[in-house]
């Protein structure tokens, strides 16, 4: 299943993407899509329903976030060989992990807005996991059974903010709007293997990033393992895996970073599509 979130920022509806591409809303059968319907019973409950008697919603609604009330979004950093290599890192013994702020969070579609002062804001496209049932101490072999589902997101980062201002990564990757998810969850049924998915990112037309998620240093079920062995896991947290090469700060010789007017485009196999028009604050 598409599951996804339409409406007004702060008054989002649930919904799904029937076989046709048609928006059909779910509000009779849950309240929002997140971590409260995201186990497996729920999803098999929505999958069992006759999606074509389900009401159609006009095709002109916002899309937002793929999932409500998001408990934490854990982000993993230089996960993709390819990447580490453009940037010059060396290859992490584990996982790398940091936070974005859940005021980043926004839908698809909406616009990324570059903060005041802003000079080097950057592009990212990632497979987000949206964790379904409660993990701790999972293995790799049985991690996939803790997802819910997959989705696009775009983990938009300050590189001046990121490095220049003194502590950890979260500074540049938690700016208002930074953080685009959706805009479907896709149920974990119809990605048959998480790492095998092309991935791309376009900037005005322009393609940047080309990947595949195969190239992934630490795998998904890796992750889970690595990050349930520290922590507890919820339904509706959010993972976001780390960036294939063609970002702005790898450009040589000279990085070229978003301005106010640009557009990017991102894709992932069978994920959907994310657009965002850039501003930014007066």
């Amino acid at each position: 299943m598409r599951l996804v979130r339409y409406g007004a920022i702060g008054a989002e509806k649930p919904g799904l993407i029937d076989n046709a591409g048609l928006l059909r809303d779910l509000s009779d059968h849950v309240a929002d899509i997140n971590g409260d319907m995201l186990g497996d019973d729920s999803i098999a409950a929505l999958s069992a329903i006759d999606h074509s008697a389900l009401p159609i919603v006009d095709g002109s609604s916002r899309i937002g976030a793929c999932v409500g009330n998001i408990g934490k979004f854990l982000c993993i950093g230089l996960n993709y060989s390819d990447h580490a290599a453009e940037t010059g890192a060396a290859i992490p013994e584990h996982p790398i992990l940091f936070f974005k702020a859940n005021s980043a969070i926004v839908g698809a579609y909406d616009d990324v807005v570059m903060p005041r002062g802003s000079t080097h804001t950057d592009w990212e496209v990632e497979l987000g996991v949206i964790i379904g049932k409660t993990a701790k101490y999972v293995s790799k072999a049985d991690a996939l059974d803790y997802v819910a589902g997959y989705c696009v997101v775009n983990d938009v980062s300050e590189r001046h903010f990121q490095t220049k201002l003194t502590g950890q990564w979260t500074k540049g990757k938690s700016c208002d709007t930074f953080g685009p998810t959706g805009p479907w969850l896709v149920t974990r049924d119809e990605i048959a293997d998480p790492q095998n998915l092309n991935m791309s990112l376009d900037v005005n037309g322009k393609r940047m990033q080309t990947g595949n998620t195969s190239t992934m240093i630490f795998s998904v079920a890796e992750i889970i393992e690595h990050l349930s062995s520290l922590m507890t896991l919820h339904p509706g947290d959010v993972i976001t895996t780390g960036t294939p090469p063609g970002v702005a700060m790898g450009m040589k010789p000279e990085p070229i970073f978003l301005k106010k007017g640009d557009v990017m485009s991102l894709t992932i196999d069978g994920l959907g599509q994310q657009l965002q028009t850039v501003d930014q604050d007066a």
